[in-house]
């Protein structure tokens, strides 16, 4: 009884391995307010800063490589377990192999292990991406708990052409080649159907499910940093797979919404400041 209340009292934590964007809402600046309004605290391992995201005509980066390791070699000597360790932009194969060691050096029987392989979308590698380094994220196949790819980084690890037109049929076989020997939990985002956008819900021994919202607006920058960092944030606090998808879908799309009520361009990224209250 004592050991149940320790661990409900317990502040979980939850290692986020993404870039620092100062400006355009998407990666880490808004996985740490959405974590943190959900009670989960954010330690974040930033892969490389960004002035601004590369959606815009120019951006100056930083890469913080050279740095990495130092966050293995430090949180080994404070001692620090993680709850969830999610990845998201990475900028080189040596930050591949960063995460590979990082995982290796903090996952415990109680960690999941989020792997969001930010790298493209409709059908086109981001800019700071080649199909070399994309196809080698296919090595965290094997090793992630739950995957959130959007529907170009889904066939980019499985292989398969991209297309936009896939039944379900073809996603459900699309996700069992994507859940890998770990038997991953795989929610494919963003999917274009009609005047809809589709999130297709994976879960190795269960039916398939599918969960729509209606498309509002353009496409926005940081949509799928928003989605995935509350799935991250239900998985460490022991949320059902599906329900927590439906609640990411939900607080992504008001997001939305608020952000075109309040005629933020779409470049400026999602108004999460405006909903956060729904997280809490």
């Amino acid at each position: 009884m004592k050991d149940r209340e320790a661990d409900h009292n317990r502040q979980r934590k939850a290692a986020v391995i993404n870039d620092f964007t100062s400006f355009g809402r998407c990666s880490l600046a808004v996985t740490i307010p959405i974590l943190s309004a959900m009670k989960v605290q954010c330690c974040p391992v930033p892969t490389a800063l960004f002035t601004n995201h590369t959606g815009f005509d120019s951006f100056a980066w930083t890469d913080n490589t050279p740095h990495l390791d130092s966050y293995i070699d430090e949180w080994r000597r404070l001692g620090l377990r993680f709850d969830a360790i999610q990845t998201g932009f990475l900028g080189s194969h040596a930050q591949v192999a960063f995460v590979s060691r990082f995982i290796a050096a903090f996952r415990s029987p109680g960690t999941t292990v989020c792997i969001d392989p930010v790298m493209g979308d409709y059908g086109r590698l981001y800019p700071t991406y080649d199909r070399e380094r994309a196809e080698s994220m296919r090595a965290f196949l094997d090793i992630a708990d739950l995957l959130t790819p959007n529907l170009t980084e889904a066939c980019i690890l499985a292989g398969e052409p991209y297309r936009d037109d896939f039944t379900d049929a073809e996603l459900e076989s699309l996700c069992e080649r994507l859940s890998g020997r770990n038997s991953a939990k795989v929610v494919v985002s963003g999917i274009p159907r009609g005047d809809s956008l589709v999130n297709f819900i994976f879960e190795p021994g269960k039916a398939p499910l599918t969960f729509a919202e209606r498309r509002i607006g353009a496409d926005r920058s940081g949509t799928g940093d928003v989605f995935a960092s509350v799935i991250l944030g239900d998985a460490v606090n022991g949320v059902d797979f599906a329900e927590s998808v439906r609640k990411a879908s939900r607080f992504t799309a008001d997001a939305v919404r608020r952000s075109v009520e309040m005629g933020i361009p779409e470049k400026d990224g999602l108004a999460i400041e405006e909903v956060l209250k729904e997280l809490t």
